[in-house]
């Protein structure tokens, strides 16, 4: 049997069709730096809890607040928020970021435990489903949301295991946070993900399971706190998540018109900490820059030892060398 032979600009446009979808899609690892190896034969494995054991770092946190914005995302419809302590801590003012040049004043109540703080808005937008009480295996995928380097933009990354992060500075204390190799971001975003700080991280679900808090661009890590530590802030703010919510299936090939709708909806949200004596005011707050991130380094042999059961501490969206 012969098959008619298909026009040459059929053939041609198939190909120019093939280059723009590849062009202007977020494909996996789109600009991303070069994700560690995974662990042979750990993939797949359920993740275990937290351990005193488990690889730490250090960060050092500076002892009074600095201006900047990160990411925030809606966890009830009635103006309950959640965002990264460091983002907002020692904030004369916080605003959540409803348009150009216009936020909403933010109430900040923060768990001395944990890097998850809490955001109370009058009115909200709608809730992100929680995920925490799901199984997490390692190689399991998560997606960030939010605005990255004070732009809108994401990242996507797979899960490695747990360290242990000693906080030195304000608020010290040891936490168990999540470690993920990342795999892919926004196109043409290039560098430090400073600003993504306080976006939720997502399950293939869009259920939340974490709060991004740091990143290590050198090693193509990003770090966010455990599902233990969004539980523990809401049980102790006295706030409820959205106890029905319903979130969007997340993949590599369509997260980044996810996110696009995540922000459109206000359901992920730029946060604004406007320091102690900063010119500026919650509803018209002037140009902020990223959160600072602070550099975690390796931890000396016996950091953490029996001061991970504290609970989650305080990170940046952070380096680690």
């Amino acid at each position: 049997m012969h098959f008619p032979r298909l026009p040459d600009w059929l053939v041609y446009a198939a190909v120019v069709l093939a280059l723009l979808i590849s062009a202007i899609g977020r494909q996996e690892n789109a600009a991303a730096p070069p994700p560690p190896p995974p662990v042979p034969g750990e993939e797949g494995l359920p993740l275990g809890p937290a351990s005193p054991f488990d690889p730490a770092v250090v960060v050092e946190v500076p002892q009074t607040a600095e201006p900047g914005a990160g990411t925030a995302f809606a966890v009830s419809d009635d103006g309950v928020w959640m965002t990264a302590r460091h983002v907002v801590e020692g904030c004369s003012h916080a605003a959540i970021m409803v348009a150009d040049g216009r936020g909403v004043d933010a109430e900040v109540f923060i768990d001395p435990r944990g890097e998850a703080a809490i955001l109370i808005t009058e009115g909200g937008a709608p809730a992100l489903p929680l995920g925490l009480d799901r199984t997490l295996r390692r190689g399991d995928r998560a997606y960030h949301p939010g605005y990255p380097q004070g732009r809108a933009g994401e990242a996507t990354s797979r899960l490695l295991g747990r360290e242990n992060l000693v906080v030195r500075g304000r608020g010290e204390r040891t936490e168990s946070v999540l470690v993920w190799a990342e795999t892919g971001r926004t196109d043409g975003l290039t560098g430090t993900l400073a600003g993504l700080s306080g976006a939720p991280a997502l399950d293939s679900g869009g259920r939340v399971i974490g709060v991004t808090v740091a990143e290590a661009p050198r090693r193509g890590r990003i770090y966010t706190t455990s599902p233990e530590t969004v539980l523990t802030a809401l049980n102790a703010s006295g706030r409820n998540a959205a106890s029905f919510a319903v979130g969007e299936p997340v993949t590599p090939e369509n997260y980044g018109r996810v996110a696009d709708n995540l922000r459109r909806d206000l359901r992920v949200a730029q946060v604004i900490c406007i320091a102690p004596g900063q010119a500026g005011a919650p509803g018209r707050p002037g140009p902020a820059t990223p959160a600072p991130m602070p550099t975690p380094e390796a931890a000396p042999k016996g950091a953490a030892s029996g001061t991970a059961a504290q609970g989650a501490g305080e990170a940046g969206g952070a380096s680690e060398d």
